[in-house]
């Protein structure tokens, strides 16, 4: 029998204690090596938590179905791919619940959480409790916390995340032996989860000793002396970074014969971080929030650091810029009170891009976002001006766009790469 439910006055299911010990809770994949290791975060403090994996066009079809056409495409993406694994009978429609991120802020993010719950009433699943992830204080459920010590567990699969995105995507397009890179990734996400479930590997010197390790191991695969069109793929957070949002466009680069490079996550964090510190700066605030803000900065920035250092000490690998180093190369184009969506960090990965030799970029524009558009779109034709090597393709994804119209675009984009390419 299903748990009693407790209902609030605007009629929200909350997850309870009680519901904690025997319900599933699935949530949408995004960052696939990140969120392999965060799942492991909260299977670590007692949650039964599981990736969504689901693909294809019944995910599309699905939130065709129940959400808003003129809503970004992102949240028709997210909200698809969990009705269409609720439809697919396996799971117990009485013990499971979904959770998603809520920012707050003045994305249509903010509001995923509520077309879902009308999704799902829709669909005749309204008795499945939706977990808002926030850290804003805008819901909040008994069965469900983001505590301290499980924060800073999250913070350090991001970073692992980020490091082992990085090792794979600079050395997959040169190895020897096809397939060997891919297998060092799923050794260390098993063994960095396994650690996790210990309860070690994310205290700060464990950190960095195994960032160091990674790095170390990462450089013992053979590699061929063989050139390739180096391309960086900026935008919406989630179309930038999901391959059933982008249509696979990371493994399409990689037949054509790319190396990818897709910013980090902790850059993203720090941003969201910064942007609270901006606000008081701009509009005045408390001064003990500013103090308590600047902590969590300082706190991000030292897991940014250990990611940097890591890198930097091999001879192989290419070190990203910091955070502090974009946000001072973009300044010549943006104020940082441009702040919706990616703001003012997605104008700058083009620029760290470019400045690190990937000068071919791929930006993911999502249907219906109109901040990605302005900071992505329409800062092309300034960014072009300072760095006349840029070769910039921006790529529209929504239900409507055919994958092949979008990959016929980006052979172009890479014909004149090649082009330009060095003898």
């Amino acid at each position: 029998m299903p748990e009693t439910r407790k209902v609030d006055d605007r009629g929200r299911i909350e997850f309870t204690k009680e519901m904690r010990k025997t319900y599933k809770i699935l949530f949408p994949n995004m960052a696939d090596i990140h969120f392999r290791i965060l799942q492991n975060v909260f299977r670590a403090y007692g949650y039964n938590i599981e990736l969504l994996t689901n693909d294809g066009q019944e995910v599309v079809d699905e939130g065709l179905k129940y959400v808003h056409n003129d809503i970004c495409y992102p949240a028709l993406l997210t909200i698809g791919q969990m009705i269409s694994a609720l439809k697919s009978g396996k799971y117990d429609l009485d013990h499971v619940a979904l959770m998603m991120s809520q920012t707050g802020g003045g994305c249509r993010a903010s509001n995923y959480i509520f077309l879902l719950r009308k999704a799902l009433k829709n669909a005749g699943m309204g008795q499945v409790p939706v977990i808002s992830v926030n850290l804003s204080g805008l819901e909040k459920n008994s069965g469900f916390q983001i505590t301290l010590p499980l924060l800073r567990r999250a913070l350090a699969a991001l970073t692992y995340g980020d490091l082992l995105m990085l090792l794979s995507n600079q050395t997959r397009p040169y190895e020897k032996n096809p397939g060997e890179t891919d297998a060092h990734v799923a050794a260390w996400v098993e063994k960095i989860c396994a650690q996790f479930l210990q309860g070690k590997g994310f205290q700060p010197k464990a950190i960095r000793s195994a960032l160091h390790e990674i790095v170390a191991d990462f450089e013992s695969i053979e590699i061929l002396p063989v050139r390739c069109v180096k391309v960086g793929i900026v935008g919406e957070i989630y179309v930038k970074y999901s391959a059933l949002a982008n249509n696979h466009l990371e493994d399409f680069l990689r037949s054509q014969g790319c190396e990818v490079n897709v910013p980090g996550l902790m850059a993203f964090m720090l941003f969201k971080v910064d942007n609270r510190l901006e606000d008081i700066k701009l509009y005045g605030g408390n001064p003990l929030k500013a103090l308590v803000v600047q902590a969590l900065y300082n706190y991000l920035e030292v897991f940014e650091t250990y990611t940097l250092d890591a890198v930097a000490a091999s001879k192989r690998y290419h070190k990203p810029a910091a955070y502090r180093e974009i946000k001072e190369m973009v300044r010549p184009l943006i104020g940082y009170g441009c702040k919706m969506g990616e703001g003012w960090l997605l104008t700058g990965e083009m620029i760290e891009l470019i400045r690190s030799g990937y000068q071919n970029i791929v930006c993911a524009q999502p249907f219906g976002c109109l901040p990605n558009h302005i900071v992505g779109k329409g800062k092309i034709r300034q960014i072009r001006e300072l760095y006349p090597q840029a070769n910039i393709v921006p790529i529209d994804y929504d239900p409507g766009a055919t994958r092949v119209n979008q990959e016929n675009r980006i052979k172009l984009m890479l014909s004149v790469a090649r082009e330009n390419l060095p003898s």
